[in-house]
């Protein structure tokens, strides 16, 4: 569904739950976050969240765990440990039983690698394979990360590179290199666990994971909840091997034209950039990286705890006073 489109959807429930009536909920419709979080005590909360799609690989084992991998990525975006899991799945009647099966085995194994237990499910009967979770995590609520927490000043630092709407596209459209679905596989396969710990680790207040919107359209819900404005780079912005090549053939998913409808108003191009170059920022991604806002005194030993980790980190920008969002060549 569209960033309108789903405006418009939630717009009456967000009339019906009045955010006064629940003073232990934390982060809910009344605020574009990725997860919602409800306060258990003084020191620790309760993060839930969910997500399932259709298959954006070939391989059901594969699907199945990009899609845990991509549940999971909103607890870490909000601060938060996942540790409870429940399979959501919609599957085909003629499905063979062995694809299903791998699909779930896939998703029950990234789980694991996470630390999370799946505990059940429900299933359906749909025309085509859909597959998440919902996904539980405890976070402290006075550490809780947010698209409301940046702070002129801010550095923005990126955790996975962009492309990964077009080169899937490109898969499906069985036009993509085997070295180009290889890579995209790995990055969607990669948890934001370490990415998220880091955040905790540095008390960094800011972050969001980049998904569906593209990356513009999540950075947009960042600037706007914190009232500033986010100056890119787009030369320090890390793009997937075959991203461009792909963006060049006009191989975009259609989320990507729905993300520049909701969110062109608000982002100012350098005259330098090509369509390409623009459209890949609003590329959707699945499994994308964490968007994060790190003050800039503490950027060098960010850096340096991301490189003893093994984490890349890519600095894009930076977060200043103003509003919407500007991209340089």
């Amino acid at each position: 569904m569209s960033a309108d489109a789903l405006t418009q959807v939630l717009r009456p429930i967000q009339n019906i739950f009045n955010p006064t009536s629940y003073p232990d909920l934390i982060i809910g419709l009344a605020s574009p976050d990725d997860a919602a979080v409800w306060r258990l005590s003084d020191d620790k909360a309760i993060v839930v969240t969910t997500d399932f799609f259709t298959p954006v690989v070939d391989t059901p084992y594969e699907y199945g765990a990009i899609a845990a991998a991509n549940s999971l990525s909103d607890i870490y975006a909000m601060g938060g440990t996942p540790f409870l899991a429940l399979n959501i799945a919609a599957l085909p009647d003629q499905l063979p039983s062995e694809v299903s099966s791998e699909i779930l085995r896939g998703g029950a194994e990234k789980a694991r690698e996470a630390g999370v237990v799946i505990a059940g499910g429900h299933t359906v009967k749909d025309k085509e394979p859909k597959y998440g979770l919902v996904a539980i995590g405890f976070v402290d609520p006075r550490k809780v990360i947010s698209k409301s927490g940046l702070n002129p000043g801010d550095v923005l630092v990126l955790t996975k590179p962009l492309g990964g709407g077009v080169t899937t596209t490109a898969l499906k459209q069985e036009k993509a290199s085997a070295e180009h679905v290889e890579e995209v596989v790995s990055w969607m396969l990669r948890l934001n666990k370490t990415a998220g710990q880091m955040a905790t680790e540095f008390d960094l207040r800011g972050g969001t994971d980049i998904t569906g919107f593209g990356f513009l359209g999540h950075a947009l819900e960042m600037a706007q909840a914190s009232g500033v404005m986010l100056s890119i780079e787009n030369a320090k912005v890390p793009l997937l091997s075959g991203a461009r090549e792909y963006a060049e053939k006009g191989i975009f998913p259609g989320g990507a034209f729905d993300n520049m409808g909701h969110a062109g108003q608000w982002i100012k191009f350098d005259a330098a950039l090509d369509e390409p170059a623009q459209m890949l920022l609003y590329d959707p991604q699945t499994s994308g990286g964490l968007l994060l806002g790190v003050p800039r005194e503490k950027l060098s030993a960010f850096e340096n705890r991301a490189r003893e980790l093994n984490q890349p980190t890519w600095v894009i920008g930076e977060v200043r006073a103003g509003e919407g969002i500007e991209v340089k060549a």
